[in-house]
């Protein structure tokens, strides 16, 4: 436990990053995780919505210091890749 006044506060500072960082690491899994399931439903209409959301809350993640900007660039780089790839199947099947 901290002893004086300033490592109290530095404390009580910590606490309040983590959870905050912690709401928006957990929120960006949690729409990176929606869009890889409309994938995996082969819907694609829903899939591009679910991207632009989670692509707002990793960038989000990413400003805020939460997670590092190259995650931010390879988790955005992965799901958009998801999506185009299903794009591409679906084309491929319509001819």
């Amino acid at each position: 436990m901290p002893n004086t006044k300033s490592a109290k506060k530095r404390l009580r500072q910590n606490i309040k990053r983590r959870e905050r960082n912690r709401y928006y690491v957990r929120r960006m899994k949690t729409e990176a995780k929606k869009v890889l399931q409309a994938v995996e439903e082969k819907n694609l209409e829903l899939a591009k919505e679910q991207l632009r959301t989670a692509m707002k809350w990793i960038e989000r993640a990413a400003a805020r210091g939460a997670i590092h900007k190259n995650e931010a660039a390879r988790r955005q780089s992965r799901i958009s890749k998801a999506v185009a790839q299903l794009e591409k199947e679906l084309a491929g099947e319509n001819q």
